[in-house]
């Protein structure tokens, strides 16, 4: 595979790096050479990539020609905007509080080579921006208000820009990117397709642990899928894979949210997709969909400050109150008495106009079928925490928690109206990946919500399909983005 850095003019590179070579944007553009080339890596370093303008040319006919460029076209249009460019970095704003805190000034430009600066004090925070941004040549500026450092905006810069002093660590930087690059793995077949996983090592309650995620990893690879595990600070890669698995814990007002529309705009498979997100995040979208769907669920009352005083005409208690967007047992609380109910409701209602109240119905286990392409994948019980109402218990908020067993059985073993009933809910929502959670009480089964990014935990949902279910999930990206890609061709 061929690197080439393209500028302007080859004087705006003066200095050669063993195996790459440096091309005029016009040559690039114009000699039928280069547009024969298969797999190239070109490095666009032009003096501007104003639209249409030679800079914005290379990174767009790269694209086209099957080239791998940097800057892509739609990291040029992302760079523009200031409120883009603020929405994709506001992961890193602990990173920079602690890298910019020894600034006197309110002012500090940044000039980042190939993910490094001059000084080794800012290399953190360089390779973060340079791998949410994805640009060879990058300079950020950034502005202090109120004690706190933030990202005005970010812009790349061309081989021109670069100042005498920084050429010799510029070029250093970019050998030792070019160098550390790693070689492709000799394969028995090469991969179809590539797959981003992306996950929180740091958060103990996303949606598969890591058992799990090697485990999904080998079946893609069996499926001809190249699955990586991608963070936060991969965003500005997914135009470099074909889907996304989000198997972090999805918020909409998150950045799984983001990754997720990212993602879809990109043109990727997407599971969780944006509307599954904001469907299943929400309870007060989900109780008016069931109940206009006729599907039975825990007598249910939506709450707000003109009928709150009305709940207890409606329902009994012990009453379940829910935040819309509660998740994991957090924002779900029971409350036994007139006086509970109203003080929880009126902290409730602080947060939210709308707010869940609910039949409580105790049982010994919750039931979750996990759907997947309108097909059930797997049926769990969820048992209750020993002497605990959930199947989660927490040591206050965000603390400790205690989760009960679960319990994986055949699908001819789960009751047919559960099963029923909950691929008639997921139905609803799409076809992605979800967990319906249901409950029998005597002659009694409701739906309690629809998750999306349901669990998968080695040891706990695979329990009956064992590494099977790992790979009906990766069969099914491998469908859609074989669908996908004879779409576009069409």
């Amino acid at each position: 595979m061929s690197i080439l850095i393209v500028v302007t003019n080859p004087r705006d590179w003066p200095l050669a790096i063993p195996g790459v070579t440096v091309v005029p944007a016009r040559a690039y553009l114009t000699d039928a050479a280069y547009g024969k080339e298969r797999g190239a890596r070109v490095f666009n370093l032009c003096r501007s990539y104003r639209y249409q303008s030679l800079g914005y040319y290379v990174s767009l006919l790269a694209e086209a020609r099957g080239h791998k460029p940097l800057p892509r076209v739609g990291t040029i249009e992302d760079l523009q905007s200031r409120n883009l460019v603020r929405l994709l970095t506001q992961g890193l704003d602990e990173l920079v509080q602690r890298s910019l805190a020894p600034i006197k000034s309110d002012e500090f430009e940044l000039s980042i080579y190939f993910g490094r600066n001059v000084a080794k004090h800012y290399d953190q925070l360089s390779g973060q921006l340079f791998k949410l941004l994805q640009a060879p040549l990058l300079r950020a500026h950034f502005q202090r208000r109120d004690g706190q450092w933030r990202i005005r905006g970010v812009r790349p810069m061309a081989a021109s820009d670069i100042p005498p002093q920084h050429q010799a660590f510029a070029i250093e930087a970019a050998s030792d990117y070019f160098l550390r690059r790693p070689r492709p793995l000799k394969r028995r077949a090469a991969p179809r397709f590539d797959l981003a996983i992306l996950h929180d090592p740091d958060n103990p309650e996303q949606a598969s642990d890591a058992r799990a995620l090697r485990k999904f990893e080998r079946a893609a690879q069996q499926m001809g899928i190249h699955a990586e595990l991608v963070t936060r600070a991969d965003f500005g890669r997914l135009s470099a894979f074909d889907a996304l698995f989000i198997r972090d814990t999805t918020f909409v007002n998150h950045y799984t949210y983001r990754y997720s529309r990212q993602a879809l705009a990109e043109g990727l498979v997407v599971i969780d997709d944006p509307q599954s997100i904001l469907k299943c995040n929400n309870k007060v979208y989900l109780a008016e969909l069931l109940a206009r769907h006729r599907i039975p669920t825990p007598r249910t009352l939506l709450v707000h400050r003109d009928n709150a005083g009305q709940i207890l005409q409606v329902l009994t208690l012990p009453i379940v109150l829910k935040q819309p967007d509660s998740s994991f047992s957090l924002g779900v609380v029971k409350v036994t008495s007139a006086v509970e109910l109203r003080a929880t409701v009126e902290q409730l209602l602080e947060k939210s106009e709308l707010i869940i109240a609910q039949e409580y119905l105790p049982t010994a286990f919750d039931w979750r079928v996990g759907i997947l392409d309108r097909r059930v994948l797997f049926v769990c019980q969820y048992f209750m925490v020993p002497g605990h109402w959930q199947i989660i218990k927490r040591n206050g908020q965000g603390g400790a928690y205690r989760e009960g067993a679960t319990l994986a059985l055949p699908l001819d073993q789960a009751p047919a109206r559960v099963v029923k009933m909950a691929l008639k809910a997921a139905d609803l929502i799409g076809d992605g990946f979800y967990g319906v959670d249901l409950k029998e009480v005597g002659r009694r089964c409701c739906v309690i919500e629809v998750n999306d990014n349901p669990n998968v935990d080695a040891g706990n949902e695979d329990g009956v399909l064992k590494d099977a279910l790992y790979r009906e999930v990766m069969a099914v990206f491998a469908k859609r983005i074989e669908a996908r890609r004879r779409g576009a061709s069409s």
